[in-house]
């Protein structure tokens, strides 16, 4: 089981590591903190003080067409928020 999937750059979380050093993660949906953290420690080699999380169901729409109606789904998934010893920091964009 893969813990971390992608981490999520948005321009909040961006901000939230520069004054915070706070740092999110989509994660597997039966990933617990516990697991999560020592990923995170693991992947990048830094220490976690706390972790958080958020599951985001998904959303449903319905388009009303000239064809006709079409529905549509986004998926569900889980959003970690970790938080790193003061002083330490992830570089996501070093291997580019």
């Amino acid at each position: 089981m893969s813990v971390l999937i992608k981490p999520i750059i948005t321009e909040k979380i961006t901000k939230d590591s520069e004054v915070f050093g706070r740092f999110g993660f989509v994660v597997n949906r039966k990933a617990n903190k516990i697991e999560i953290k020592k990923a995170v420690e693991a992947a990048y080699g830094v220490t976690v003080v706390s972790v958080n999380t958020m599951n985001y169901g998904a959303e449903r729409s319905v388009k009303y067409t000239k064809s006709g109606m079409i529905n549509a789904k986004t998926n569900a998934y889980k959003k970690a928020v970790v938080q790193l010893k003061e002083g330490e920091s992830i570089d996501f964009y070093s291997n580019i």
